[in-house]
């Protein structure tokens, strides 16, 4: 490898989107860390720049769009600097050629599939004239370099990709087919993350519960979650995302039954209405999904739940919105992350009838913000008092003389503390509850 050919020169990565793009940008880094490029502070002073990108809704892409004609001017001032588009919103065909046509200054656009072949690419798009693209859709993704974010914890991929084909979804198209990793990979990396620190480890898959689907062995999600619960050294397994499809009773007391698996069920529903479910292919019913959760508050003491509703899908009728507004009330989630649909390329939910009015569809987000806000005020002052065990993971980004963690359910706690407790449990306190945060009492 041209490694040494790049000491004293600086990268930078700026990640849009979701918890596996984060954990691509660790694969990145481990890429140029390899090569001899070290971290820089910011952009400017970056020899490569990597953009990874995010395609799940239109306002990433408008994102990363503005920041590209923002680097324009950047690559003007610093003609040797190498700049790569990569990812998922790099991996559809319209936005590689949209790319060469408007953004001549780019070097490298690479695609989901092209994260093995990162070194090799990135020395072609450095002595080439015109832009490298490497949008295939195979690739290897084991065994690659990394270079984690964290001390204490860490992202481990178990399975790539997804077989849903959601009718609003771009995903599957730009990811590929769900592809599970082997058992034993998986327990080997958590193995040695375990011995070298790590406390927590969040297990990432487009659909977690159809893990081991697409393997030989007899193993599914719950048989993972069991083999890495034994593990010495771990405090916390955490996963996302699942689908509700595919949640069965086997997973929720795997979950009772073990010690590091943390009590959180994050089940996005999108709609309470049936009619919107079967046009959005989720593939379940409203009945299914209270029936899960009916479940789950029966053999669960501490917990939480939370889900994820769009709102404006092509179709939604007022009565439908009334739906989703009776089952969000009656499931009382501990939060809610709420979307306005929005049109992907590609997608089947593009060319259905009956697309909503921008004023409609922010209409209908206001009210359903305002319903959960309210629900998950009442849910966290019920914490009020207790003594909560909370993942110090580091200061507030709003109040850096504050620590800031997560509970076993995934709730935000902040706290002061004049102590060095990154990386440490503590118990904590809870002296004050608002709707998406909690205050805390350390000793």
């Amino acid at each position: 490898m041209a490694g040494m050919n790049n000491i004293n020169e600086r990268y930078f990565i700026l990640t849009y989107g979701c918890q596996m793009n984060v954990f691509d940008s660790e694969v990145i880094s481990g890429h140029l860390e390899g090569m001899g490029f070290m971290p820089a502070e910011n952009e400017e002073e970056a020899d490569v720049l990597v953009i990874n990108t995010c395609a799940v809704r239109k306002k990433a892409e408008d994102k990363v769009l503005s920041k590209l004609g923002k680097l324009k001017f950047l690559k003007e001032q610093k003609s040797t600097m190498t700049i790569v588009l990569w990812g998922c919103m790099a991996q559809q065909e319209n936005i590689a050629k949209r790319v060469r046509e408007r953004y001549g200054f780019i070097d490298l656009v690479g695609g989901t599939h092209s994260l093995g072949r990162f070194p090799e690419l990135l020395e072609k798009a450095r002595v080439s004239r015109r832009v490298v693209v490497d949008i295939d859709t195979v690739g290897e993704r084991e065994d690659l370099p990394i270079r984690r974010g964290h001390s204490f914890k860490a992202w481990i991929p178990i399975s790539y990709g997804c077989n849903n084909y959601c009718t609003y979804c771009i995903v599957p198209h730009v990811r590929g087919p769900e592809k599970s990793r082997p058992p034993q990979s998986i327990i080997d990396e958590v193995k040695a993350l375990a011995a070298n620190g790590y406390k927590e480890i969040t297990l990432l898959g487009q659909n977690v519960n159809s893990y081991g689907k697409d393997l030989k062995e007899e193993v599914d999600f719950a048989d993972l979650l069991k083999s890495l619960d034994s593990l010495d050294g771990l405090v916390h397994i955490r996963y996302m995302t699942s689908h509700p499809r595919d949640f069965n009773e086997k997973v929720i007391r795997t979950i009772q039954e073990g010690e590091k698996i943390c009590e959180h069920f994050h089940l996005p529903i999108q709609s309470g209405s049936d009619k919107v479910l079967k046009l959005m292919n989720r593939g379940y019913t409203r009945e299914y999904y209270l029936e899960l959760i009916h479940n789950i508050k029966g053999i669960m003491d501490n917990f939480s739940i939370t889900s994820d509703f769009i709102v404006g899908f092509p179709g939604e009728e007022e009565k439908d919105f009334e739906d989703t507004i009776d089952l969000m009330k009656e499931v009382e989630f501990d939060a809610a992350y709420t979307f306005i649909y929005s049109p992907r390329e590609g997608t089947e939910a593009l060319k259905m009838d009956g697309q909503i009015e921008p004023d409609v569809k922010k209409k209908r987000i206001l009210t359903l913000n305002q319903i959960q806000g309210n629900i998950s005020l009442e849910k966290n002052r019920q914490l009020l008092g207790t003594k909560q065990e909370v993942l110090v993971e580091g200061r507030s980004k709003t109040n850096p003389e504050k620590y800031t963690g997560r509970t076993r359910t995934n709730k935000i706690v902040h706290f002061f503390s004049n102590e060095n407790l990154l990386g440490m449990l503590v118990n904590v306190k809870i002296i004050e509850a608002k709707s998406w945060t909690l205050t805390g009492e350390y000793k």
